[in-house]
């Protein structure tokens, strides 16, 4: 398993919506994280803020390449980052460059997901650990068995004292 420490950066936008007045999106990922301290705001812009969020970690596992070849693959690869409500600020929940994982998280309503372009660096590194682990596996389809029709038949009931190998209860 390879880690890579990845900066995470959302916007903050007012809505003027009373019953959501802010809305908070993932907007950019930093190929590393800097040493800014976490919830610096980066920009203002007039209802529009970025702040970076905090580091992130990216857990590339080498039984996922195949997932990791799709996402490089697709023309556009992207690095799938959810965020989670911690109070009044939001916390990384995951960082993900598997596609299927990106799609599983957004099943989460309590969850702000962005696929967010990947970084040439961070997609270099992603290229280089699929050269690395990835096994082209064969498609193998399972054979069905055979319906046994005996299996859910009725069966007569059984009379004590018939069976030789049943106690008669002494």
């Amino acid at each position: 398993m390879t880690h890579l420490t990845l900066g995470i950066v959302a916007r903050r936008r007012e809505t003027g919506n009373r019953w959501a007045p802010v809305s908070w999106a993932p907007s950019a990922v930093l190929p590393t994280a800097p040493e800014t301290a976490p919830w610096t705001r980066l920009a203002s812009q007039g209802t529009q803020e970025t702040w970076y969020v905090g580091p992130a970690t990216l857990d590339l596992h080498p039984g996922e390449t195949a997932h990791y070849r799709d996402n490089l693959g697709s023309g556009r690869p992207s690095v799938w980052v959810a965020l989670r409500r911690d109070g009044e600020r939001l916390g990384v929940a995951a960082v993900s460059v598997d596609p299927y994982e990106g799609e599983a998280l957004a099943g989460d309503e309590a969850l702000l997901l962005e696929a967010l372009p990947m970084p040439a660096e961070v997609e270099a590194l992603v290229a280089a650990f699929v050269a690395a682990f990835h096994v082209e596996r064969e498609f193998y389809k399972r054979k069905r068995k055979p319906a046994d029709p005996n299996a859910l038949a009725r069966r007569a009931p059984r009379v004590l004292g018939l069976d030789p190998d049943e106690e008669d209860g002494r």
